[in-house]
């Protein structure tokens, strides 16, 4: 099993996507690339921490590469949006991609590059970083689209 993380604006949607792809066993969000210690939401929020909402995806790279998150990565998000998805503005919604290793480093940055080419056109600004520790958003948060799908009986 192997893990990725990545930070596409508000955690809740792109939880939701990765979740559903073939090949990725779990998802957790959470808080990643900031200053303090075990943030909470709401320091997040405020800017202070300066850390991204974040997801961690453990998958198995048998059914799932490195370089097919990566693809879906650029589709769910704006990468040309500095500290911004949609209505959501602030640092902790910049696009990052953690990198756990050097492999990673490569591929993400060879992705950015060709994404950069093909199709944003030179616009990206999403940052490529080495992973440090990543910090479990609290229990609400886990999940939550689904959790309001189930609460509210949407399919």
């Amino acid at each position: 099993m192997n893990k990725a993380i990545f930070a596409a604006g508000c955690f809740w949607h792109i939880q939701e996507i990765y979740d559903s792809l073939k090949g990725v066993i779990k998802t957790s969000v959470g808080y990643t690339g900031g200053n303090t210690v075990d943030p909470t939401y709401e320091e997040v929020c405020n800017g202070g921490s300066n850390h991204s909402e974040a997801i961690e995806v453990l998958f198995d790279e048998k059914i799932i590469s490195y370089e097919d998150l990566l693809n879906q990565f650029w589709t769910i998000h704006d990468p040309t949006t500095l500290n911004r998805q949609g209505p959501d503005i602030g640092t902790q919604y910049r696009s990052a991609i953690y990198y756990t290793n050097n492999s990673q480093k490569i591929i993400a940055e060879e992705s950015r590059i060709k994404m950069n080419i093909d199709k944003f056109k030179g616009g990206i600004v999403t940052e490529i970083t080495q992973a440090s520790t990543f910090y479990f958003a609290e229990e609400y948060h886990q999940n939550y689209n689904k959790k309001m799908k189930e609460q509210y009986g949407i399919s």
